[in-house]
């Protein structure tokens, strides 16, 4: 680990410091909101075997620093099952930033989404039922919650980690909606700032809350952002001039030994050389993802040796194979 690094890639909690960030990417959002608990991973077993079996290289821990130094997103670019996501879950273990905010991407999602909920249909059956003309700015907030970004956005005096996954699916406008939020690190409850309550409680997921001043969701420490992309289309100019990007290629064969023995055990390591040959030559002919060969090992504990070849047939399918 060299000195300067923040994110070590060992897996190993420490204690660590924060450093200063750029001038021109200081927030100051405030009051200071408490961070989860460090037993959110109790919760969360899957979670934590992701964030304790991720095997990064060299280059992808430096650009993780690059990346936290600047307060930039980092963008990562990979094919299918080459670990993209679950690099997320290894920052957010090691450095102790509590639950990975997941914002997962379709066709159909929206910066409104992310940032916030409003439910306004709650909110005029409460009032027609209670027979009050108006709800209150703070009663307001019981019809609001927070979305991964928005929940990322919050003053914390260490930054959440937030999985901005498969951005390359969005709507061609999405990439574009996202560079002021992450320019200015805040955003504007309209709902909020229409009122004049000073503070207003609002929901946060899972079950927890947050003040918000003056109808303003502003960070103190900008979150670590990781945006992944399978690389299926190509992004605005601007969009990638604000981020910090890594290109991750498939790994060989010393590294999936590795990834194998981190995820079940160095015994079926050493019994599994044939079947990541075998993944290897078949991914020469085709797409294949690393979770695939992981089955495949998983699976050879429980078959007889005469069963092996068969077996990584039909779990190492390519993935544009049909039927």
């Amino acid at each position: 680990m060299s000195e300067w690094h923040v994110f070590s890639g060992s897996g190993e909690q420490r204690e660590w410091v924060l450093p200063e960030p750029p001038p021109w990417r200081r927030f100051t959002g405030g009051p200071l909101v408490e961070p989860p608990g460090a037993d959110w991973w109790e919760h969360r077993p899957a979670d934590l075997e992701r964030a304790l079996a991720y095997q990064p290289t060299a280059r992808e821990v430096e650009l993780v620093n690059v990346a936290i130094y600047l307060r930039r997103p980092l963008l990562i670019t990979g094919r299918p099952g080459t670990g993209k996501s679950t690099l997320a879950y290894a920052i957010a273990h090691e450095l102790g930033l509590g639950p990975v905010l997941r914002w997962p991407i379709t066709s159909r999602s929206s910066l409104q989404e992310a940032l916030y909920r409003y439910d306004a249909i709650g909110r005029l059956q409460d009032v027609n039922l209670s027979g009050e003309p108006t709800v209150s700015a703070d009663g307001i907030g019981r019809y609001l919650q927070l979305g991964p970004l928005g929940t990322a956005l919050l003053p914390y005096g260490k930054p959440r980690v937030l999985l901005v996954d498969e951005i390359d699916k969005s709507d061609i406008d999405l990439p574009n909606d996202l560079l002021n939020v992450f320019e200015e690190g805040e955003f504007t409850i309209p709902e909020l700032a229409r009122h004049s309550t000073p503070e207003v409680t609002v929901r946060i997921d899972p079950k927890g809350t947050a003040r918000v001043t003056g109808g303003t969701v502003r960070c103190r420490a900008f979150p670590i952002v990781i945006l992944t992309s399978n690389g299926e289309r190509d992004f605005p100019p601007a969009f990638l001039r604000r981020c910090v990007r890594l290109e991750l290629g498939q790994p060989d064969s010393d590294r999936l030994a590795k990834i194998v023995e981190a995820h079940l055990g160095p015994d079926l390591r050493a019994s599994a050389s044939d079947v990541i040959d075998a993944f290897l030559a078949r991914r020469d002919g085709g797409e294949l993802a690393t979770d695939q060969l992981l089955n495949a090992v998983f699976l050879t504990q429980f078959t007889p040796d005469a069963s092996r070849r068969e077996l990584v047939e039909v779990v190492l399918r390519h993935l544009s194979d049909e039927g």
